[in-house]
């Protein structure tokens, strides 16, 4: 296969960090990694290989004749039918040559232009395979971002996705890395499509696709092992892993596996956030598509981690990212490393790499969402369903709370025996870190999760039966069929406090009014790894014991509450939702309805020309705010991306040469202009559209009873009866004013 090298002879966008190769140390440790993935069992055995090729072969005769049947239908003569035809194609981690025993096939069935998606390919495709003995756990996802079939052939686990070229006839020899096929197709097509052909070129350039396979089938497991393998829970999936393990390759083409695994979490905890990771420059292309490009594409710029895919056309492959996932992510990729370099130190072994996430241990608060139905077949389309919108949840909270709180989706689900056709979902809440401590702030998520209960009930596929609730659990009372063998870990507080990547969530709550209670969550910051891969005992006491705190509200809340409300609220699209403040950007697109304003000269409006205005925040910025914004905006991207560190000790990454020499400028000349401003002016902007407040109204009526969020901070003091009461909703950041002491107290 040749490799697309570029003038000086290397593969990226960059040159190697280092030429080096492996060490006799470096070889060893590279043995004991592929015992270590053999021991574990993560390559398949020859029977499953030959049994996954038959697989793919019964498919392959099976949309053939699905072809031919739809041709005769669509009224065309015997000779055209007999020409028809359609062909199957793999990607993925099957065609990376990276699969385990038991992983699903990504396949891609490509189809002529009469052959449309949702008439034919979900329609009579899909009652062909429901007929099939051999086949089973059918359930088309027609409504994602790209459709997909899936079903399993002879208990092989099938993602089928399909490409309705302009071809009349699809020829056996067809080439998908032809950028023609493009021609004359639709979205949907251009993404189904794009899974083989990044595949594809991800081989084309890497420069050792051995060491390549080996370190992706590390991460891969690492991922998994650590619960950050999920893009639909706005992760990352097998695509975005490949690309990031490719970039590695590339910057240290000599590296064995061993010294590339320890790489990849060293560039990766440094990395500057947003700048892109890419594998080959981004080309326009000949047939105009749109590429991921944040000078131009307003959407590009609220990308939390672009990883970009290098077939033409360019994409963000990790749009799902959200800020609090790209935030648990970077610190995994922070303890991956420090525990690489106790293994290097010979302090640790792998194992400790590999140590599950102790994702029930980590929070004092969760929400818990459960899904049911009538039927297995119902139960299993309803759960493609809420899967792919549950990460809006996550944006909504992050959105509502300027990105206060933090929700962290466990990527599983799981079932209770006792209770079948049921199905669960869990997130972790906690308070984002923050500089300085804050008084107490309260967040009324009421309205937001009975919003997106409406937005997952409006699926087009509803059935009777179909039913989803979400309650707010404590740590305490999590249900025993989430843990191994239905046993609480008898140290569940405290047993995995080293592992945490996050603050644990501290509570005090109580009941006020109609208030469904108030949960306290302490900046609790855990202390660093010190040469060891076990992080040092912090002390994660609860709020109201640290010195000079008191609880805002009496301990009383109920153990659970479920939040179901029945309000057919105006569902928002994905774009709305996602998050847009960027900590670490260069710029911070305005794409919410109220404008969360910090006073730092790198939180920067994007000059756009429809986008400020159609938001009604153009007449807040000045003239040298404008020219501010429009730089950086303009310089995110500038295609030429910086060599990162030329010495082996990586200090910092950043993607762009450009990017680092402007800012530095723009931000000298352009801080008084932003700390000049007043904050009353600026809030004078960030107001709520009449339909919003509308909402909202509808919102803070529900019957239901909230869930609060609030922040204590240390030496808080104590509530009083005369304390104002809060409105239970709350679009703006407001800070609690501190009541009065009670008369008489000295």
């Amino acid at each position: 296969m040749s490799k697309v090298k570029n003038s000086n002879g290397y593969l990226g966008v960059t040159e190697p960090i280092s030429l080096s190769g492996p060490t006799e140390k470096d070889l060893k440790q590279t043995a004991e990694v592929e015992k270590y993935l053999s021991d574990a069992g993560l390559y398949e055995s020859q029977e499953e290989a030959v049994s996954r090729e038959e697989v793919l072969g019964k498919l392959d005769q099976t949309v053939k004749a699905w072809i031919k049947k739809a041709t005769r239908i669509s009224g065309y003569g015997e000779q055209f039918v007999h020409e028809a035809n359609a062909k199957i194609f793999t990607f993925g981690s099957y065609r990376l040559g990276v699969h385990g025993p038991g992983a699903d096939i990504d396949t891609l069935c490509v189809g002529p232009r009469h052959a449309t998606r949702n008439e034919y390919f979900f329609t009579w495709l899909h009652d062909m395979l429901a007929e099939m003995p051999e086949v089973s756990e059918l359930h088309p996802v027609p409504d994602a971002h790209v459709p997909v079939l899936g079903f399993k052939i002879n208990g092989v686990s099938i993602d089928l996705l399909y490409a309705n070229l302009a071809h009349a006839v699809i020829p056996e020899d067809l080439d998908l890395s032809q950028d023609s096929i493009l021609h004359n197709v639709d979205e949907q097509t251009v993404r189904s499509l794009n899974g083989c052909r990044v595949t594809d070129q991800i081989l084309k350039l890497v420069p050792n696709i051995p060491s390549f396979r080996t370190t992706l089938r590390f991460i891969r497991y690492w991922g998994k092992r650590r619960g950050v393998y999920s893009n639909v829970m706005g992760f990352l999936g097998g695509i975005n892993w490949a690309i990031l393990v490719g970039r590695i390759c590339q910057l240290y083409p000599n590296a064995s596996p061993s010294m590339l695994i320890s790489r990849f979490f060293r560039v990766y905890s440094k990395w500057k956030w947003p700048n892109p990771v890419m594998l080959c420059h981004i080309e326009e292309g000949p047939l105009g598509l749109p590429v991921w490009d944040p000078r131009r594409n307003y959407r590009d710029r609220g990308h939390q981690m672009p990883i970009i895919t290098p077939a033409y056309p360019c994409m963000n492959s990790s749009y799902n990212v959200s800020v609090s996932t790209r935030h648990v992510m970077i610190q995994e990729f922070t303890r991956a490393f420090e525990i690489c370099q106790a293994i290097d130190e010979g302090k640790a072994d792998w194992d400790a790499l590999f140590e599950p996430y102790p994702f029930f241990e980590s929070y004092k608060n969760y929400l818990e969402v459960n899904i049911t139905a009538r039927n297995e077949g119902d139960l299993r389309n309803w759960k493609g369903w809420v899967e792919s919108r549950l990460r809006t949840l996550v944006l909504k909270i992050e959105r509502y709370s300027h990105e206060m709180i933090l929700a962290h989706p466990y990527p599983r689900d799981f079932s209770d025996k006792s209770r079948p056709l049921h199905c669960f979902y869990f997130m972790g809440l906690w308070r984002k870190q923050t500089a300085q401590a804050q008084e107490a702030e309260q967040f009324d998520i009421r309205g937001i999760v009975n919003e997106f209960k409406s937005n997952i009930c409006a699926y087009q596929h509803w059935k009777e039966g179909m039913d989803i609730e979400v309650s707010h659990v404590k740590r305490r009372d999590i249900p025993l069929f989430v843990f191994p063998g239905g046993v609480r870990p008898r140290s569940s507080r405290t047993a995995h406090k080293n592992n945490r990547t996050v603050p644990a969530c501290d509570v005090s709550a109580g009941q006020v009014g109609n208030v469904l209670g108030t949960v306290s969550i302490s900046d609790v910051q855990p202390l660093p790894y010190k040469g060891s891969y076990t992080k040092p005992e912090p002390d994660y006491s609860g709020c109201v014991q640290l010195p000079g705190s008191t609880s805002v509200l009496p301990t009383s809340l109920p153990n659970k509450e479920a939040l179901n409300g029945h309000a057919n609220f105006h569902a928002e699209s994905v774009e709305r939702e996602h998050p847009e403040h960027h900590q670490e950007s260069t710029f911070a697109p305005v794409q919410n309805d109220v404008c969360h304003v910090v006073k730092q000269h790198n939180s920067l409006l994007p000059n756009s020309n429809n986008g400020l205005q159609s938001y009604g925040f153009g007449s807040s910025l000045n003239s040298s705010q404008r020219e501010c914004a429009d730089s950086a905006a303009n310089n995110l991207l500038s295609l030429s991306p910086a060599i990162p560190a030329a010495s082996d000790e990586l200090d910092e990454l950043t993607s762009y040469h450009q990017v680092k020499d402007n800012q530095k400028a723009v931000n000298a000349n352009q801080r008084p202009s932003l700390e000049g401003c007043s904050e009353d002016n600026l809030e004078q902007t960030s107001s709520v559209k009449p339909q919003d407040s509308n909402l909202l109204k509808r919102k803070a009526n529900e019957e239901l009873e909230p869930l609060e969020l609030a922040a204590p901070s240390v030496g808080a003091v104590p509530a009083s009866t005369t304390t104002a009461p809060r409105k239970p909703l709350r679009l703006r950041l407001t800070t609690l004013a501190k009541p009065k002491p009670p008369e008489g107290s000295s």
